[in-house]
């Protein structure tokens, strides 16, 4: 709970009081300069107490629109969007997985930010992208299902996982989604004092992450604000070349026993390196360059786009790979297409051999951390301690994490 001091000014005579979490401070002297043009409803928007509710995400739902609408996308959210809050400093947008729970990426996020010591001042978002199987080959609780004007997002080549065309709305990406959230976190009317957003995925989430950081239009552009991007264990990539890691050394193919044996040895939580790049034979796979996988015939909301482009905004822009320490085994949704085996054996193999390869080759310096102890498990890489400084980087001023909250010290 923030003190007294940090919300009450002694600067006039105006009164207002601030509900935090259920208790009430009465809080003088604020002055009219600063009441200005504000309603008193505005004021005690200030006050509201994240939304948290693990039991019942539904109360934490709120609705992103297009325009004028009426296509709309859902989001669970700890803050309203449309609610003047100058106590937010970052924001935090996580991107689910291939079983779309983002229910459960929502209550990852507000348990990471708990940990962090960063509910009060970080809006936690999850996005949902709903899919035409919802409720039909894909089991889902009424909840989850398809409420009115919600947009449907595809499955098959070119997926949400990576821009493509809504299902009911076809001129929609799925990237032009998390676009349109982070333009209402950019708005300076409702987040005076937002300074830093996070883009974070795991497994498919991840997928979709690696892609959109390529890719979104809105890094750069924003005033005031940075984006970064957290890609967490996906199990392919946007290859920024046409090369892929040769089969040996830390590429080779080997049994799940054998793959889990080297990821609990020596420098276990150390990333490996031993891997060499060369032409990979086309007959395997004759579309493994193809957009998602690569950089070739570029489609949905990348279609216009140049594969340079694409790799200037892959090597400049601020983002950081994570892989669960042990995520060696092929299970939870591992793509083990001829496409994806390309680019190697297992998914912390997939992660190690692409980030050294954007790093040695194309200048990038970019970072991969492993995650002690996780295997293809969200919730223990998302609040891992080396995971949390990524989802909640600092804000600027005086703040700081509580003294050894990420293990780190």
């Amino acid at each position: 709970m923030r003190s007294r001091a940090a919300w009450c000014r002694n600067a006039g005579r105006i009164t207002r009081a601030l509900v935090l979490g259920g208790a009430v401070f009465a809080c003088g002297a604020v002055s009219a300069g600063q009441m200005a043009g504000a309603s008193a409803a505005r004021v005690a928007q200030q006050s509201v107490a994240p939304c948290t509710n693990s039991l019942q995400v539904s109360a934490c739902e709120h609705w992103i629109a297009y325009g004028h609408g009426p296509a709309r996308s859902r989001i669970y959210s700890t803050y309203r969007l449309d609610a003047f809050n100058p106590g937010i400093r970052r924001a935090l947008i996580l991107v689910h997985g291939a079983n779309l729970m983002a229910g459960y990426f929502f209550r990852h996020g507000t348990a990471a930010a708990d940990l962090a010591g960063a509910l009060d001042n970080t809006i936690v978002i999850s996005a949902y992208f709903l899919d035409p199987y919802v409720g039909k080959r894909r089991p889902a609780e009424p909840q989850w299902r398809r409420q009115p004007n919600e947009v449907v997002w595809p499955e098959g080549h070119t997926s949400w996982r990576a821009g493509g065309m809504s299902v009911t709305d076809p001129t929609l990406s799925s990237f032009d989604y998390v676009d349109a959230i982070v333009r209402r976190l950019a708005d300076k009317k409702v987040f005076p004092r937002l300074t830093k957003i996070v883009i974070a995925g795991f497994s498919a989430g991840g997928q979709f992450v690696n892609r959109y950081e390529m890719a979104n239009k809105m890094d750069g552009k924003l005033n005031g604000i940075s984006m970064s991007y957290v890609v967490g264990d996906p199990s392919s990539f946007a290859w920024p070349a046409a090369v892929r890691p040769l089969p040996v050394g830390d590429a080779s193919p080997n049994t799940p026993l054998e793959a889990y044996k080297e990821s609990v040895g020596k420098d276990a939580t150390k990333p490996h390196t031993e891997f060499t790049y060369g032409p990979f034979d086309a007959a395997k796979a004759p579309k493994y360059d193809d957009w998602p996988y690569g950089l070739e015939k570029l489609n949905g909301y990348v279609a216009g786009m140049s594969a340079d482009q694409l790799r200037k905004n892959l090597v400049t822009r601020s983002v950081t790979y994570v892989e669960g320490q042990v995520d060696t085994l092929p299970i939870s949704g591992f793509d083990s297409s001829p496409n994806a085996d390309a680019q190697g054996p297992q998914r912390r193999a997939r992660g190690e051999a692409f980030v050294m390869y954007v790093d040695r080759y194309l200048g990038a310096k970019q970072k991969l951390i492993i995650a002690p102890g996780c295997s293809h498990n969200s919730r223990c890489v998302l609040t891992a301690d080396n995971v949390l400084p990524l989802l909640f980087p600092p804000p600027p001023g005086p703040m700081r994490y509580p003294t050894g909250g990420f293990g780190l010290e």
